[in-house]
C-alpha cells in the first residue's frame, strides 16, 4: 500500500510541479496579455489541485499508519479549502483582469472574434459604428 501510494504521490507531485513550469513558459513566450494570463490561471490551479492532491495522499499515509489524529483532519480539511477557494478566486481574477484590460483599450493580438465587443456592439449600436459612418 505504501509503495504504491508514494508513487501516486510522486506523480501528483511531478504534474503539478509540470503545470506550474508550463505556467512560467507561457506568461514568457505568450504574445498578450490575455493569453498570458489564460496560461497562468490554468497552469496554477492544476498545478495546485495537483500538488495539493499529493499532500491529502501523504496525510492519508500518515493517518492510516497512526491512530486518529485531529490535527491531520485539520490539515486535510484545511488543504481542501485552500484547493476550492483557490479555484474559484483563480478563475474570477482572471476573468476581472481580462475585462480590466480590455477597457484600457488593450485588444488580443491575434483575436480571431472579440465577443466583448461585439455584445458591447449588440448593447448600444451606435459604439459599433465608427466615427462618420451614418
Amino acid at each position: 500500500m505504501d509503495t504504491v501510494l508514494d508513487i501516486l504521490m510522486a506523480a501528483a507531485l511531478f504534474v503539478g510541479l509540470a503545470f506550474n513550469t508550463l505556467g512560467v513558459f507561457g506568461i514568457l513566450r505568450f504574445p498578450d496579455v490575455y493569453t498570458r494570463l489564460h496560461a497562468d490561471t490554468k497552469a496554477t490551479t492544476f498545478g495546485s489541485l495537483f500538488t495539493s492532491l499529493a499532500v491529502l495522499m501523504w496525510l492519508l499515509r500518515q493517518w492510516v499508519g497512526a491512530d486518529f489524529d485531529g490535527a491531520l483532519l485539520q490539515q486535510a480539511i484545511h488543504t481542501v479549502v485552500a484547493v476550492v477557494v483557490l479555484a474559484v478566486t483563480n478563475a474570477t481574477g482572471g476573468h476581472a483582469i481580462a475585462r480590466a484590460v480590455w477597457h484600457l483599450g488593450i485588444r488580443p493580438a491575434r483575436a480571431v472574434c472579440d465577443a466583448l465587443a461585439a455584445d458591447k456592439a449588440k448593447a448600444r449600436p451606435e459604439a459599433g459604428k465608427k466615427e462618420g459612418e451614418a
